[in-house]
């Protein structure tokens, strides 16, 4: 269900929607409610959107329900299909006495992907990408703590397998949490980071205590190794990996996750890539040297 058009705005400011794109949002949503058959296919998008907690990316469905409302509703397609997926998550939110401010920053994840979009595409709307990303969200998966986020997901089988080689009896399948450095939150700081887990830690134990945890994990470009030869030492970035022991080596390179993640997309060719600051110098000369970038696993206990 679709608020009021004079509620509308105050929502999409709630979700962190880009002022540039909120009279465009508001303009669709006359198409949306003239149309029986497009709020349809958008209430089959909510369903799908705040299912229950899954393993993929990509639910079954989603990109063909995206494909067909946007040929109604362009580029803003899959945001119409995030915000008639609001008062559901809300619901199960306020369920389980998540307070309204941890749901509102999480859900503003929609308008930090709407960002990211612009910033790749030029134009409004949200991307295939983005919106896989944000099932995660909507379906009470990852909330945004703080400085970071947290996903409540099992622990996987390479992970678990390097947590027991370093003398923590765990098992795959088991609970875990999944840290996440979202971007537009400023520095990666020290004194952010230990009020976000700080938080993390007490939000979890209060409105998950079914869930108990014995270890989170980070799965990042931000903990590749070669970043401890090439960033200085008193780096955010490598106080952040200090907090983590490592997990199992990916020899597979990931190139363009700092890519994209550093410049706003993954597909610029390398040569292109500026220089205006010390991390874009850093990903993009170890690139152009020859060099690759992989994602780094890494693992702590979750109550140190």
């Amino acid at each position: 269900m679709l608020p009021d058009e004079a509620d509308l705005p105050d929502l999409l400011l709630d979700l962190a929607v880009p002022h540039e794109d909120i009279n465009d949002v508001v303009a669709l949503r006359r198409t949306v409610t003239a149309d029986p058959g497009l709020r349809r296919l958008l209430a089959e998008g909510a369903d799908v959107v705040t299912g229950a907690v899954r393993e993929v990316d990509d639910p079954a469905g989603f990109g063909d329900l995206a494909a067909e409302a946007g040929a109604a509703l362009g580029e803003y397609a899959l945001v119409y299909v995030f915000l008639a997926a609001v008062p559901r998550v809300r619901a199960v939110h306020r369920a389980r006495g998540i307070p309204d401010d941890v749901s509102r920053h999480t859900l503003a994840d929609l308008g930090r992907g709407m960002a990211l979009h612009r910033r790749r595409c030029g134009s409004g709307g949200l991307g295939a990408r983005q919106g896989h990303w944000l099932t995660r969200h909507f379906c009470g998966r990852l909330y945004q703590l703080g400085r970071l986020q947290y996903e409540r997901t099992a622990l996987g089988g390479r992970t678990a397998e390097a947590i027991r080689a370093a003398g923590t009896d765990v098992t795959a399948g088991e609970p875990s949490l999944d840290v996440h450095i979202p971007d537009f939150r400023g520095p990666l700081t020290p004194v952010a980071c230990d009020r976000s887990l700080d938080h993390a830690r007490e939000f979890f134990a209060r409105h998950f205590p079914e869930e108990p945890h014995t270890v989170a994990t980070c799965h990042s470009w931000l903990l590749d190794p070669q970043l401890r030869r090439l960033l200085p030492a008193a780096s955010n970035i490598l106080r952040f990996q200090d907090r983590f022991r490592p997990g199992w080596e990916d020899t597979e390179p990931a190139d363009t996750t700092p890519v994209g993640f550093v410049f706003g997309d993954p597909d610029l060719p390398v040569r292109d890539l500026p220089r205006r600051t010390s991390l874009e110098r850093v990903v993009g000369d170890h690139l152009r040297a020859g060099g690759h970038w992989y994602v780094g696993h890494g693992w702590f206990p979750w109550d140190r």
